[in-house]
């Protein structure tokens, strides 16, 4: 199984392609860089975890840097990244981490 993400621009009404992503996993109290990835046109990572890496239970954050973003689209934005982190306990599933994003907040959940 792996780790995915998806960001949709809900103010703009679209995805938000482009936007650089960083996965790290909590290792010995310090995060361990695992992969850096940018979405799509359909604002989509599918293989954040990369196919090469088994998941393993433990602490994941997955940083986005929404400045970058921003600034592509001409935007003032309020948070110049967000940080989401969960936790894997059952390997043997995904683990989809979507991102409704606006200039002025962001709301998350877990996706399917």
């Amino acid at each position: 199984m792996g780790i995915s993400t998806h960001i949709l621009d809900t103010a703009l009404g679209r995805p938000a392609a482009g936007v650089p992503i960083v996965l790290a996993r909590m290792t010995n109290n310090d995060w361990s860089l695992i992969n850096d990835a940018t979405t799509d046109q359909d604002g989509r990572c599918k293989y954040l975890l990369p196919a090469t890496r088994i998941l393993q239970s433990g602490t994941y954050r997955v940083r986005f840097e929404t400045a970058a973003y921003y600034r592509q689209h001409q935007l003032e934005g309020l948070y110049p990244y967000i940080e989401i982190v969960f936790t894997v306990t059952d390997c043997e599933q995904h683990y989809h981490i979507p991102l409704l994003l606006t200039a002025n907040g962001y709301t998350t959940y877990r996706g399917s």
